[in-house]
Order: structure tokens, then sequence, then C-alpha cells
């Protein structure tokens, strides 16, 4: 019992959202074992690497007034300063922004980067060009939030890829949220923007790799005492 025990706590739990995705790729293998098992085979991959794009791991986030927590899984693309989108309400000045590019390969659970209340969230139809472009920022599919803190406004907004599709959100305007707390998903391919405001310090650089809830994108304070952490 104790050996079942030990792989479950390695094989992260599968998010609900990709049930339906797991589902239908384990049918689809099925039944392609039944006309040519080859064909059978490569299916069974893509069930698995569908489980696997749909894990929502446990992670351990550091929590802090001031400190600005990866909300995405993936690569750090830029560092820029950039005018927000409109829709989010935090004016026309080029603010402080990072990006991450989520591919295909990683977790695509998002987490919220502060502790706050959600105090605007946007969706926007749009294209789905490649999403490490700069212009997939106006030009995609797109949902964006504003998280009021005491420190500020954050933007955050999730942008729809090549191959993405759906962008799901779990909150609601109003809604408090705590720091690393499961607040999306896009599903297949994607990329997700955290507007700051003026003097936050980025503490990581581009093709850094990220991992949501748990690496430390910015700060607004100097020094580091008091941080303490969560699991989720």
């Amino acid at each position: 019992m104790s050996i079942l025990n030990s792989i479950r706590a390695q094989v992260p739990p599968i998010h609900p959202e990709g049930y339906p995705f797991i589902g239908a790729f384990a049918l689809a293998s099925l039944i392609l074992f039944w006309i040519w098992t080859p064909l059978g085979w490569i299916a069974t991959v893509l069930t698995v690497w569908c489980a696997l794009f749909f894990r929502d791991p446990r992670r351990v986030t550091p929590v802090r007034d001031g400190l600005v927590i990866s909300p995405a899984d993936g690569r750090v693309s830029m560092v820029v300063l950039a005018v927000p989108p409109a829709e989010l309400g935090l004016g026309d000045k080029p603010l402080p922004r990072i990006s991450i590019f989520m591919s295909v390969f990683n977790c695509h659970v998002n987490r919220a980067p502060v502790a706050g209340r959600i105090e605007r969230i946007v969706y926007t139809p749009g294209k789905f060009i490649n999403a490490e472009l700069d212009k997939a920022s106006e030009h995609n599919e797109r949902n964006a939030l504003v998280i009021a803190t005491g420190a500020g406004r954050i933007g955050v907004v999730q942008i729809a890829g090549l191959i993405a599709r759906r962008i799901v959100s779990f909150v609601r305007e109003g809604q408090e949220v705590t720091q690393g707390e499961r607040f999306g998903l896009i599903r297949f391919g994607s990329r997700l923007d955290v507007f700051m405001p003026e003097g936050a310090k980025a503490l990581v650089a581009e093709g850094q790799t990220a991992i949501a809830g748990e690496t430390v994108l910015a700060d607004f304070r100097v020094g580091d005492g008091g941080r303490s952490y969560r699991l989720d």
C-alpha cells in the first residue's frame, strides 16, 4: 500500500477540464487499435500527452506583499515596457510587462500572481497568430484580468496562440484571490502577459524558465524579509 501511495505522490493530478479530452483520445485509441494496431499506439502516445497537458501539480508559493509570482509554466519570452491593452484600464503609458510563453508540453493551469480583488475581467475575441510575437497581445483572442492590491493594480492577460482555441476562467469580478490560486487555463499552447505598476523590479530574464505559482517574477519593495510559503 505504501508503494501505491508513493506512486500517487509522484504522479500529478489531472485538472477536471481535461477529462473530456483525455476520454476522447482514449476512445479514439481503442477504435484505431481495432482498425490498425500502429495507429492505435500513435493515438495512445497522444492520449498520454493529453493527460500530461492537463496535469495540475501542487506548488509551493512564496507569499508576501510586493511579490509577483509567475502565473504560468513556460519560458520568459519578453521583459519590456509596453502600453497595456485598453480593456485593462491601466492607462496609455508604457508599464513593465513580463510575458511567458507556454508550449504544448507545459502545464497550462494559470495561477494568480498576487493576492487581491479581481477588479475587472474582459474577454476579447481575436486572431490566433503565433503567441510569441509581440503583436499577439493586441490581435489575438485574449482574456484580461485586473487584480487590485495594496501595492497597485496588476494586469494579467491570457492570450490564445496558434493551437489554443479556448480560454477558460475559474474566477469572477469582485472575487478575492490568494497568491498562487488557480484562476484559469488555456487549452493547447498560449501566452500570459503580466503588467505591473511603474517601479516594479523584474527578477527574471528573457529565456528563463518560469514555474506557475513558484517563480518570483518581480518585487515592489526592497529586501526579502517576511516571506512565507503556501502549498497548493
